[in-house]
């Protein structure tokens, strides 16, 4: 397991290096000079060619392009990624705070999710085709097309507005999370339920179970082994839900004024703050890169084929 584990890490070690120079390669996407970019997000009234040549020269864009981005990852390597353009404010003590704010949202949300999502396509699947399998499936589908910021609207005028049970914005306490991790868990549930359903589905026609069944082994019992191989293929599809979570939180943050990464991520794109955008685009796309060898080591863990290369 030692030797699979290394293996994976060598592997996403130059996915991340990849990673990192596409995020830095964002800044020349602008259409205007990197240093006029800085000057106008720090509102200068006047902008000469001689204000932008001394400030190409104090943040090093006129060195080569390989240069500043291996100065950029060292940099970033040390969470150091910069200074923001508009508040002229480390980068990290932007993020840090907005980071951890999104962190408690994604992970409370992701228990949440996987946890009605395996109820939900337990039920289903044990109540194939009947009405409590009909009616589930049509309303964890409904809700999942259901935009965020509608139904986010919508709960905040029912239960904020109209009954006064829960505050409209911020981190004001527990109560605060309710109505964020409901809209998110609504969005993704019934996403992720109809795995579990068709794992369950496929393991019900096993021959194990027939067996199971045959020799007269407890329906609870039978019922737990068939879950417990039926989550094995889930996995990947729950650690692939953090990071997806942790990047989809842009609009229901922003509906709940939530202060965590999408509504700096907004902030930033809106006034052109590179620093702080490049800084969330790293730290979602290293995200997904981290938890997908993460899914990989969990799959050969549970499963010793995978490990063995067959």
């Amino acid at each position: 397991m030692g030797i699979y584990i290394m293996k994976r890490m060598l592997i996403t070690l130059p996915l991340l290096l990849a990673v990192s120079f596409l995020t830095f390669v964002l800044i020349s996407f602008s259409p205007m000079e990197p240093a006029e970019v800085v000057l106008r997000a720090q509102e200068v009234p006047v902008i000469t060619e001689e204000l932008i040549e001394q400030t190409n020269e104090k943040l090093g864009f006129n060195k080569p392009f390989i240069v500043q981005y291996f100065h950029w990852l060292i940099a970033c390597l040390q969470l150091d990624f910069g200074q923001s353009y508009v508040k002229n404010e480390p980068v990290w003590s932007l993020m840090g705070p907005a980071f951890m704010n999104t962190f408690k949202l994604t992970m409370i949300s992701s228990l949440v999710i996987i946890s009605f999502s395996v109820l939900f396509g337990v039920l289903c699947a044990l109540n194939e085709r009947t009405v409590v399998d009909r009616i589930l499936r049509a309303l964890l589908f409904g809700f999942t097309a259901v935009p965020a910021y509608w139904l986010g609207a919508i709960f905040i005028f029912v239960f904020s507005v109209k009954l006064d049970l829960l505050p409209t914005s911020g981190m004001a306490g527990v109560k605060s999370y309710i109505l964020p991790v409901t809209v998110i868990a609504l969005g993704y549930v019934g996403l992720y339920f109809r795995n579990i359903r068709s794992a369950m589905l496929n393991n019900l026609n096993e021959d194990y179970v027939l067996y199971g069944r045959a020799s007269g082994l407890p329906k609870k019992k039978i019922t737990m082994h068939i879950l417990r191989n039926s989550l094995q293929v889930a996995i990947s599809i729950f650690c692939m839900a953090i990071p997806i979570i942790l990047g989809g939180t842009v609009v229901v943050e922003n509906v709940f004024a939530w202060p965590g990464l999408g509504s700096l991520s907004i902030s930033a794109i809106l006034s052109r703050d590179f620093p702080v955008i490049q800084a969330y685009v790293l730290i979602v796309a290293v995200a997904f890169v981290v938890f997908n060898m993460m899914s990989d080591i969990l799959n050969a863990a549970f499963n010793p084929r995978i490990r063995d290369g067959n």
